[in-house]
């Protein structure tokens, strides 16, 4: 289950990243969706790597979010 969780946290990191763009930052909402899915999983792991991934990703959409005032 590790893996999985840390392949899904370095894809949210990635896509949050990217999400960082102007006009972009709507994608966040799904992003975060996907990385809450991936926290999940990784909770269910020993190692606590995909949990930091996918925390981290879910902070910085939710920055990202709080921004650009939910929606840009």
């Amino acid at each position: 289950m590790n893996i999985i969780s840390t392949l899904w946290g370095i894809v949210a990191l990635l896509l949050a990243i990217l999400a960082l763009f102007p006009f972009l930052g709507w994608a966040n909402w799904f992003i975060l969706i996907f990385a809450i899915v991936g926290l999940i999983i990784g909770a269910f792991g020993k190692r606590k790597t995909g949990m930091t991934l996918n925390g981290v990703a879910i902070l910085i959409a939710c920055f990202r979010l709080f921004i650009g005032g939910g929606i840009i």
